[in-house]
């Protein structure tokens, strides 16, 4: 898949293209649609399918006191579109100055002179440009368009915030049925205190970089994917150490079957199939211990299905 940020350096040579827009948060069951729909347009005009995207939610610069936690982060977003067969991906940096373009501008200057778009595949409630004049019905005017009804899930619209809800409640095989796969969350690994280690079951500690969701405190069993392979892992997502109470929220994973080789500075993946049980305070390290025990044993005995990133 091709990826290009921002379209001041774009040189298009294709003659047309098949183009599905929007923030994509999650990308879960309505955004695959919307994608597999201009794959399958693109495929019958001989032309690229084009997912369009933006480097952040446009909250954050329109509305920054109502920013929502993402599902996913741009890399993951970006790693989703390939994976679902998109040709080419243009990220926009979403700026004042995007946000202050007209429809017409936004459709004249980026849709057909520099992406060259032939036809658009878009949602009902799809809406772009300065007080989100460019709706279906207006882009259907100028450039032949598909419009999607929404996508149902028992009697309901899938959407970014109801995906968000069941994240923060900790119900993970909803939001995996919404995302096709489990939530993801991906950092670098940092030195702790060590609390794992000393009670023979060596974690590791996340540290991430952005807005993403967190699920609710609690211990989950899950897979992680690391540079050595991937491997099943009980998380915990909470404060740190579980015997003491307040602090930051973290996330750490003990990985099952581990080779042992050190994880300080590298990325991970953690995958979150299944919340266990809530966050626990104990009164002793032996209880604590032994709770743990109790918890990698049924990540181990949990049958996880690999998400397919």
């Amino acid at each position: 898949m091709l990826v290009h940020f921002g379209t001041d350096l774009l040189q298009a040579e294709w003659s047309g293209a098949v183009v599905c827009m929007g923030t994509f948060d999650g990308v879960h069951l309505g955004h695959q649609a919307l994608i597999h729909q201009a794959i399958a347009l693109a495929k019958t005009a001989n032309q690229p399918s084009i997912v369009l995207t933006f480097d952040r939610h446009p909250a954050f610069v329109l509305a920054p006191d109502r920013v929502p936690a993402s599902i996913s982060t741009l890399e993951q977003n970006v790693r989703l579109f390939r994976a679902h067969g998109a040709a080419v991906t243009i990220i926009l940096p979403f700026d004042l100055g995007l946000s202050q373009m007209s429809a017409d501008e936004f459709f004249e200057q980026i849709l057909i002179q520099k992406i060259k778009a032939t036809q658009m595949v878009v949602g009902h409630d799809f809406a772009f440009g300065h007080n989100r004049l460019g709706t279906s019905g207006w882009l259907s005017e100028r450039i032949p368009t598909t419009v999607l009804d929404p996508v149902m899930d028992c009697g309901h619209r899938v959407s970014s915030s109801d995906v968000r809800a069941a994240i923060l409640e900790g119900r993970m095989a909803e939001a995996t049925k919404l995302l096709t796969r489990p939530f993801a969350l991906k950092g670098v690994v940092i030195g702790g205190k060590r609390l794992g280690r000393e009670l023979g079951y060596p974690t590791v500690n996340l540290a991430r970089s952005g807005n993403q969701i967190l699920p609710i405190n609690g211990v989950y069993a899950g897979l992680c994917d690391t540079r050595f392979g991937r491997f099943k892992a009980a998380i915990n997502v909470g404060v740190r150490p579980a015997v003491e109470s307040g602090g930051h929220r973290l996330v750490e994973a003990f990985l099952l079957d581990y080779p042992g080789d050190s994880l300080y500075g590298e990325w991970v993946e953690l995958f979150f199939h299944e919340r266990l049980r809530p966050e626990e305070k104990f009164d002793t390290l032996d209880a604590l211990k032994d709770q743990m025990k109790i918890d990698i044993d049924s990540v181990a005995h949990a049958t996880l299905v690999a998400p397919y990133l």
